[in-house]
C-alpha cells in the first residue's frame, strides 16, 4: 500500500462522494443521452431533487409554466446545467465545514472552490474541453485538504512557518511537515471515486499541470482556474502567497493573459446566477 492510502486509510474523517456523480459523468459521454438514465441516477436523493427542479422553475431563468416533474425539469435545463447542479450540491457537505488544519472558517474552502469549477467551465468553454469534466476537476480540486486538515491542526504553526519564513510553496511545506501533499491525495481520493483518468490528473496536478502528461491541458485549466478564483478574491488567508507561478499553463491551455479578465467576469455572473441556489455568499 503507498503512502497515499495509508493517509486516506488513517484519516479520522474521511469525505464521502455519491457514486452517481461520476456515473453521471459518464453518461454525458454517450453520443445520446437517455433523460430517465439521468433522472433515476438523481431520483433517490430528495435534496437534489428539489434543487433540481427550484433551478428549472427558477425566476432567473424565466418564462413558461412549472415544470411539474423531475423528468421535464431535466429536458428543459439541459444535461449539462443537470449535472453541474448536481455536482455542486453533492460537494457542498464535504467542502462547506471549517478545515482548521489550514486556517480556514466555514464555506471558505467551499466559495473558493464553486470559484474555481465556474472559472473551468468558463475556460472550457473557449478552449473546446470538456466543461462538465473540468467543473468537476475545479470544484473537486482542493477536496485533498478536508483530509490533511485533520493532522494539520496540530501543525498549523508549522505549515506558517515553512511557508512564510522558508519561502516554501504550499505543496513544499505539506511535503515536508506530512509526507503527502493535497493535490496528490485529492487525485487519489478521486481515483478511489472511481472518476475518469482525466478528471484525476487534473486534479492531481493542479498546481504543476506540466507533470499531467498526456493529460496536461485539462490541468492547466483547473491551474488557471484556481488562479482565476484567487483574484477575483476567492481565496483564503496566506495561500495565494503559497502558490508557484506556472507561465506555461496559458500555452498549455491554448489561452492568453489577456482571456483572463473576459474569464472573471464570466465566473462572477455565474456566481451571481447560483448564488441562491447553492447557498452561496460572495
Amino acid at each position: 500500500m503507498n503512502l497515499l492510502d495509508q493517509v486516506i486509510d488513517k484519516a479520522s474523517y474521511l469525505p464521502v462522494f455519491p457514486q452517481n456523480v461520476p456515473q453521471l459523468l459518464d453518461l454525458l459521454d454517450k453520443p445520446e443521452i437517455d433523460a430517465d438514465e439521468v433522472v433515476n441516477l438523481i431520483a433517490f436523493d430528495p435534496s437534489l431533487t428539489t434543487n433540481v427542479m427550484r433551478l428549472c422553475n427558477s425566476v432567473r431563468l424565466g418564462g413558461g409554466s412549472p415544470a411539474t416533474d423531475l423528468h421535464e425539469a431535466v429536458i428543459r435545463l439541459g444535461f449539462q446545467e443537470v449535472y453541474q447542479l448536481v455536482v455542486a450540491l453533492s460537494s457542498a457537505k464535504v467542502l462547506m465545514p471549517p478545515q482548521k488544519g489550514y486556517g480556514l472558517d466555514a464555506t471558505e474552502l467551499w466559495q473558493h472552490s464553486v470559484a474555481t469549477a465556474l472559472a473551468a467551465k468558463s475556460l472550457a468553454e473557449q478552449t473546446g474541453e470538456d466543461a462538465s469534466l473540468l467543473f468537476t476537476a475545479g470544484l473537486l480540486h482542493d477536496i485533498g485538504k478536508v483530509v490533511l486538515a485533520q493532522t494539520l491542526e496540530t501543525k498549523y504553526a508549522g505549515l506558517l512557518a515553512e511557508i512564510t519564513e522558508n519561502q516554501h510553496s504550499l505543496l513544499e511545506a505539506e511535503k515536508k511537515l506530512l509526507g503527502v501533499q493535497h493535490a496528490e491525495l485529492g487525485g487519489r481520493l478521486l481515483a478511489r471515486w472511481n472518476f475518469s483518468a482525466l478528471t484525476v490528473a487534473s486534479v492531481w496536478f493542479h498546481h504543476d499541470p506540466a507533470l499531467a502528461q498526456p493529460h496536461a491541458r485539462l490541468a492547466s485549466h483547473v491551474y488557471l482556474a484556481n488562479m482565476i478564483a484567487h483574484f477575483m478574491g476567492h481565496g483564503y488567508g496566506h495561500l495565494p502567497f503559497a502558490m508557484r507561478g506556472r507561465a506555461e499553463a496559458l500555452e498549455l491551455a491554448g489561452v492568453t493573459a489577456q482571456d483572463l479578465p473576459r474569464h472573471m467576469i464570466q465566473t462572477f455572473e455565474n456566481l451571481e446566477l447560483l448564488r441562491d441556489l447553492l447557498y452561496f455568499k460572495g
